[in-house]
């Protein structure tokens, strides 16, 4: 059986000397080696096509740092990694994944490649464009196309020649699709939380909840209960959706106090008389 490359922990062999004293490996120096001359060819080769040699030479010196480990990935190869220098690439390293079957054969080299380590900067996750769209974010001419699986939607009912069709209509319109009951929760937990929800700041300082106020307009089905649409144009929900524990100023049935009166303080300086006074011409 061939002898594997070894890894940080045999990375050298015991000696005959009293005290455990152990030497390195000499098949494990060579295999950091042409790791580390693998890793500055890399360096080199992602440099400035343009550069001066000089320049790509001051690179290719620059760019690997120390060896910092190795790890095993079979019995016959292993990955060393060695610290970058390139600026911006902080707690990035070099990976030389190389191979060797055993003593007497040569260690080659599998791949190369420039690796985040632990404390590096990396960009975040890769989010799809459909879940990245935010409210605000569709404009004039803007198409954001809803997925056949998206589970706010649930199949509609079109129209037929039967009775349950026709009424089936006038419940969902003869839409393709419809809310589902998850798409129902969804927009009642927003509009419950959002600006025209029952514990924002107007609300606690309404004369009244719009359930009360005339001028609600209830919404059909399972969301009539609790949230409606405001027709007070002077209202700051007109047109709004508005939980019906909402509330504003412009309540239908606020009243204003007029029956107290102002006090007037007396008079305290006399202006009904003029005093005057002649003067003797000079």
């Amino acid at each position: 059986m061939p002898a594997p490359i070894s890894d940080v922990e045999t990375a050298s062999e015991p000696s005959n000397a009293a005290g455990g004293e152990r030497r390195p490996d000499p098949r494990l120096a060579e295999a950091v080696d042409i790791a580390r001359s693998a890793a500055e060819e890399e360096a080199v080769a992602g440099s400035d096509p343009n550069a001066s040699p000089v320049l790509a030479m001051e690179t290719q010196g620059a760019a690997v740092g120390e060896h910092v480990g190795v790890e095993r990935e079979s019995d016959t190869a292993a990955t060393h990694y060695f610290e970058t220098t390139y600026h911006g690439y902080v707690g990035w390293r070099w990976a030389v994944t190389v191979a060797s079957p055993g003593e007497g054969y040569p260690v080659t080299v599998s791949e190369v490649v420039l690796l985040p380590g632990s404390q590096a900067l990396v960009a975040p996750d890769w989010v799809p464009w459909s879940e990245r769209i935010r409210p605000g974010d569709l404009g004039a001419g803007d198409l954001l196309p809803s997925g056949q699986d998206d589970p706010r939607l649930a199949p509609g009912t079109l129209p037929g020649d039967d009775s349950a069709s026709e009424f089936a209509y006038e419940v969902d319109g003869g839409r393709k699709r419809v809310l589902s009951r998850q798409g129902r929760l969804e927009a009642a937990e927003r509009w419950q939380q959002g600006e025209f929800g029952p514990d924002s700041e107007t609300a606690r300082l309404a004369p009244g909840p719009c359930g009360s106020c005339g001028f609600l307009l209830p919404l059909s089905g399972s969301m009539r209960a609790a949230f409606g649409v405001c027709a007070n144009s002077v209202s700051p929900a007109d047109g709004r959706v508005v939980h019906v524990e909402f509330g504003c100023g412009a309540h239908s049935e606020a009243e204003v106090d007029t029956s107290s009166t102002i006090p007037v303080a007396d008079v305290v300086y006399d202006d009904t008389t003029i005093d005057f006074e002649s003067r003797d011409a000079d």
